[in-house]
């Protein structure tokens, strides 16, 4: 039980907190004051941190105080990386059922989802597992979704939301027929005998037909932004850096502000074009939604480029060397580079000299190759701008590339919810090839090269939850959080949990610009903090996934409590 009093001492109102917060083991991640028993909080910063003696010296008439009985306080978890208004949207309005999910479950699921929408068009949806097809031989996926789709038309997303899973009534309102040509950043699996669809696209065709499904409504947008922001704060998150936004996306947020419900800190990054093209950017374009939707709470100068796929089954993430082959026939293949390497120098250049930081999605070594020297490329053009520009799920790094992170100060964004044993793991593992695909996420070894790492869930995408927790276990642990599947995945790049917790909140502040504002617990910044059911430093690894958040505040008001928290 957290006690809450009122007390009426004295002290003038000029000095006097609005809450102050007592008798806490307070994990600050100031390097100069790691520790700390109590806070106190005046027009949402913090003013001090330190003492119980110290906090009593702003106690006032109208102060409210907290007495935390011992309970461990941490800044609030800052998630480099997400998509969290499409999460909130999903979670509200899409035919969703776990990654893990059977043949059956997802034919059940699917019907469940028709039945319950009779006058929708499209259903959509997922996400099945990356080795889906792998695991489970569907001789036909579009003809499987046709006997419980009715008159739908279906698309499923895959946990890398990169490939999709259509059923016939989808292939016909996207116009794809056997006739249709692949894509240069794309491809349309086909039958092998008939050469017709046989419901899976991957990369670039199925972000096209995802692109002609019908727009969310203006109110449905709000909500799945209101939805996000109450899941992300009910474990723990003050931060958030999307990946990117669509304008309308935007919008959504700005609407939010401007009715006084943000509950936390928005960095929005600018959307580009997926997949391949053959042009630079329209950089006004990119400037105008900048500006348009920039805002006290909204921060968008950040941009997100796409420069390969991922490095499972589909084997689209480009790499330095081949992958194994998808079968006894195939020709031995590297996956594809979605833009010419000149183009994306051209395009770093312009947008490092616009003061963006920009977001490149690097799923194999030889796109971090590229994306690396793009930025090489960008410090002599323009000097060192001071700009983090992020390689997004870097996650194979080919040795000699990887003190380059610290020399060119260029940041890796990895995905600590995937690191561990788990079905996503073995189909990385089996495309890429033992040992070279076991060596996935090298975060020691960054560290230990002074590179600068982030962390992020990528949510929705590739994971099912925003849950920060489930990724901290992970970078301690290197094993799987929930217990399903056993071992651990490369132990060796294992880091501390000081080391984990200051990725999580510091470092995704400095990934929003925001490292003087927010992310860590110290005088004059914003009072997000956290209250936890446990101390972390008190209990075994294996059990940091199983924390729960007591309390929420950002700006110095709570934001979330769970049931039976006095506010």
């Amino acid at each position: 039980m957290v006690l809450v009093a009122q007390f009426s001492a004295a002290d003038p109102a000029s000095t006097a907190a609005d809450a102050i917060y007592l008798n806490a083991r307070i994990y600050t991640v100031n390097p100069d004051q790691p520790w700390a028993d109590a806070v106190a909080i005046r027009d949402g910063h913090f003013v001090h941190v330190g003492d119980r003696a110290g906090a009593e010296a702003y106690r006032g008439p109208a102060t409210t105080v907290v007495d935390l009985q011992g309970a461990m306080v941490m800044p609030g978890i800052n998630d480099a990386h997400v998509h969290a208004q499409r999460g909130g949207v999903k979670s509200l309005y899409e035919c969703n059922f776990p990654f893990s999910s059977t043949p059956e479950q997802i034919a059940r699921r699917v019907a469940e989802c028709v039945a319950d929408n009779p006058d929708a068009v499209w259903i959509r949806g997922g996400q099945w597992d990356s080795g889906f097809f792998d695991t489970h031989q569907i001789e036909s996926p579009r003809a499987f979704l046709d006997v419980v789709s009715g008159d739908k038309a279906v698309l499923l997303s895959d946990d890398s939301n990169h490939n999709g899973w259509l059923n016939s009534r989808a292939l016909e309102l996207a116009g794809i027929d056997r006739d249709t040509p692949d894509p240069a950043d794309g491809t349309i699996v086909r039958d092998p005998v008939t050469g017709e669809p046989n419901g899976l696209l991957l990369e670039g065709v199925k972000k096209r037909v995802s692109d002609q499904l019908p727009e969310w409504s203006e109110e449905e947008l709000r909500a799945g932004a209101r939805e996000a922001l109450r899941i992300a704060n009910s474990f723990g998150i003050t931060g958030l850096k999307e990946a990117y936004s669509e304008p309308r996306a935007m919008a959504a947020f700005q609407a939010l502000e401007v009715a006084g419900d943000l509950s936390a800190h928005l960095a929005l990054g600018v959307q580009t074009p997926y997949g391949h093209r053959s042009e630079p950017l329209d950089y006004a374009a990119i400037d105008e939604q900048r500006d348009r939707y920039a805002s006290a709470g909204l921060h968008t100068a950040f941009v997100k480029l796409f420069m390969d796929g991922v490095p499972t089954a589909s084997r689209t993430a480009a790499m330095l060397e081949p992958y194994t082959p998808e079968h006894a026939d195939a020709e031995s293949h590297r996956g594809m580079l979605h833009l010419d390497p000149e183009l994306l120098t051209r395009d770093l250049i312009e947008l490092d000299k616009r003061g963006y930081t920009v977001k490149i999605h690097t799923a194999g070594d030889r796109a971090v190759r590229v994306a690396l020297d793009a930025i090489e490329a960008a410090r002599v053009a323009n000097g060192d701008s001071g700009l983090r520009h992020e390689l997004a799920h870097a996650g194979y790094i080919d040795p000699q590339d990887l003190p380059r992170f610290a020399e060119l100060n260029a940041v890796a964004d990895l995905s600590p919810y995937l690191w561990h044993p788990s079905p996503i793991i073995d189909s990385v593992v089996g495309a890429v090839g033992s040992p070279r695909g076991e060596q996935y996420f090298p975060v020691r070894s960054l560290l230990k090269a002074n590179a600068p790492v982030l962390a992020g869930s990528d949510w929705p995408a590739a994971v099912e939850t925003i849950d920060p927790w489930l990724g901290i276990e992970a970078l301690v642990t290197r094993q799987d959080p929930r217990g399903q599947f056993p071992g651990s995945f490369w132990p060796e790049e294992a880091i501390s949990l000081g080391d984990a917790l200051r990725i999580m909140t510091l470092e995704g502040a400095r990934a929003m610009r925001l490292e003087h504002t927010t992310g860590s617990i110290e005088i004059g910044k914003s009072a997000d903090m956290i209250v936890l059911d446990r101390d972390l430093f008190a209990i075994e690894p294996q059990d940091i996934s199983e924390t729960r958040i007591l309390r929420t505040l950002f700006a110095g008001n709570t934001v979330y409590a769970t049931s039976g928290t006095v506010q």
